[in-house]
């Protein structure tokens, strides 16, 4: 979890991200392993992101395993792919997952043509 928890804690440090100045709204993404269910919650205020391990109701809810979580957060899989073949699965507001999907690494065979993350 350490490579998916340093990407999370970077995203709660760095300045508002101007990508998602038109956002607001919380992800709370739900990660299992063999220990259990891990939470890292995305609060988002117009590009203003805020993390934390918070698992209360959120108005997305994206459920992974970690090999995907560290997947993503490496850049090495394409998010929209994986929620086609239900690696990912979201619950409650699509758009929002899609447009958080530009704060993951773009995968390498796709930088080019369709970007990364969930989106």
């Amino acid at each position: 979890m350490r490579s998916i928890d340093a990407f999370f804690d970077g995203l709660g440090r760095s300045s508002p991200d101007e990508r998602l100045v038109k956002v607001s709204g919380s992800v709370r993404f739900d990660i299992h392993d063999d220990r259990g269910v891990h939470h890292r919650r995305l609060d988002i205020d117009h590009g203003r992101l805020r993390v934390s391990d918070d698992d209360g109701p959120a108005t997305t809810v994206i459920t992974l395993s970690e090999r995907t979580a560290v997947a993503m957060v490496a850049g090495g899989m394409n998010g929209l792919a994986a929620i086609s073949r239900g690696e990912i699965l979201v619950d409650g507001d699509l758009a929002l997952a899609l447009r958080i999907g530009r704060l993951f690494p773009k995968p390498a065979a796709t930088a080019g043509r369709h970007g990364g993350g969930v989106a």
